[in-house]
């Protein structure tokens, strides 16, 4: 008998996790069943229970294949914001970082696809809920975080309290790239996403100079939201 090795076994947990992005992607996540994701995998349903507890555990997996460096770039954002000259710049790199990825990168946006309109959190799914549940509070912690430093550091008063600004901007995102997967070809994600923060964040009462922000792509409509 061969032994297996940990390169073995870690191929084996990646083809069994690409394998399970596309079926998911191509039945939804109830219409797709363990044995599925093993024969499309090349192994055996053993296999599957190896590496994962159950079909809510692959599935998060899967789901932290992509959403960790993103996750990891809001949480530096959140340590350094202290530190850094602009937080609020840092945080809105962050976001631009994370549609850059959806609209660019094929396996970004397959998962998101899934993760967004291709499951239930029905009973045996309760740990993919709870899972998003975390990762959303955690988001909007560090992000309140972020905005409060930049509040600070410009010695302004938001129009709104900072943890509404906090919610505003992951449902901005959140909205954005949702109506994005449903369509692709309706708008450019990058670019409108991009106005739509810069907007929303002049609203709020943050200055965003030309110099501050980077290949800004405000149209002449919205500029006059932005103070000199």
């Amino acid at each position: 008998m061969v032994r297996r090795t940990k390169a073995d076994a870690l191929a084996t947990r990646h083809s069994l996790l690409d394998a399970a992005e596309h079926l998911f992607q191509e039945r939804g996540v109830s219409r797709t069943s363990l044995n599925d994701i093993a024969t499309a995998a090349g192994t055996t349903r053993g296999a599957i229970y190896w590496h994962f507890k159950d079909k809510a555990d692959l599935f998060n997996a899967m789901m932290e294949r992509v959403t960790m460096p993103l996750e990891g770039t809001l949480a530096c954002t959140a340590r350094t914001a202290e530190t850094t000259t602009d937080p609020l710049l840092s945080l809105r790199d962050s976001m631009m970082s994370a549609l850059k990825q959806t609209a660019t990168d094929e396996q970004t946006r397959r998962v998101f696809e899934v993760a967004t309109h291709k499951v239930e959190y029905v009973t045996e799914m309760q740990a993919v809920r709870d899972r998003h549940l975390r990762v959303r509070n955690e988001c909007m912690v560090m992000t309140e975080e972020v905005l409060q430093q930049a509040v600070e550091r410009e010695g302004i008063q938001l129009t709104v309290p900072v943890a509404t600004a906090a919610l505003g901007l992951h449902v901005i995102m959140d909205g954005l790239i949702q109506n994005w997967l449903l369509e692709p070809e309706a708008f450019d994600l990058v670019k409108s996403g991009r106005v739509t923060l810069d907007v929303y964040l002049t609203g709020l009462g943050f200055s965003l100079p030309a110099s501050r922000t980077r290949q800004r792509a405000v149209p002449a409509s919205a500029r006059k939201l932005t103070p000199a």
